[in-house]
């Protein structure tokens, strides 16, 4: 299975759990079931710093209660490489994201944009399969690593992939510059702003998720999908139309 096994998950060495809320989305939406988030990063080498961001960012959400998911890109074929696309790592990247309610995406920048490894995942995820979305209304975060000085040029790709994707992209991102001086050498990473930052988009993607979960459904819900699939409203249970009945 293209999973990573995430080592150390209750180790927090860079965090100061006194301003730490374990529930950072109490009181927004239903809590009964932990959010499932899924976390995507877009480099294969043995030291990805793109995997590791993603890595640190997977210990915080499952403390503040999520479920968490690391695909593995390493055995994915490319974008039509394999007949159908019928290939277990696709298969399971798939199965993934119908699985979950809101990802996470971490690419370095390379040439000023995102990586073909990041891409090659987010190509392999279709708008629609079998009558399913599997990207469709769910929450995104988007990350990037820079090997030189601070840019946005993949976060800002990425935010252009999200929404035609049809996710809801939150406001707030994280970029790390240098990123190979942010890591101890056990892969850690070590206090800093940008360590900061990620705390702060991972707090804001469970409470963006929490939020939508009453509204995911409805706010995605589009006319010409209605009439492609030939499925009229039932006027006895459109709230609007019952509101403009009883003025």
């Amino acid at each position: 299975m293209p999973l990573r096994t995430l080592a150390d998950a209750d180790h927090l060495p860079a965090l100061e759990r006194a301003y730490i809320f374990d529930q950072p989305a109490i009181g927004l939406g239903p809590s009964d079931a932990p959010p499932r988030i899924l976390l995507l990063y877009g480099s294969l080498r043995e030291r990805s710093y793109s995997r590791l961001c993603v890595e640190e960012a997977a210990r915080l959400l499952q403390l503040f209660g999520c479920e968490t998911r690391i695909f593995d890109p390493s055995t994915l074929p490319l974008p039509d490489q394999v007949v159908s696309d019928d290939h277990p790592a696709v298969d399971e990247l798939r199965e993934l994201s119908l699985w979950s309610e809101g990802h996470v995406w971490c690419s370095p920048e390379r040439h000023g944009q995102i990586t073909g490894v990041m891409k090659a995942q987010i190509d392999h995820l279709p708008l629609s399969m079998a009558g399913m979305r599997p990207t469709q209304g769910r929450t995104l975060a988007v990350m990037q690593v820079s090997a030189g000085s601070q840019s946005f040029n993949s976060v800002n790709t990425l935010r252009i992939l999200g929404r035609w994707m049809r996710m809801f992209t939150i406001p707030n991102q994280s970029s790390v510059a240098k990123a190979f001086n942010e890591f101890d050498e056990g892969g850690r990473m070590k206090p800093s702003s940008y360590y900061e930052r990620i705390v702060d988009v991972m707090e804001e993607l469970v409470r963006f998720t929490v939020l939508m979960r009453p509204h995911a459904v409805q706010l995605v819900d589009r006319y010409s999908e209605r009439k492609a699939a030939g499925v009229p409203l039932d006027r006895g249970q459109d709230l609007s139309s019952i509101a403009l009945d009883g003025r």
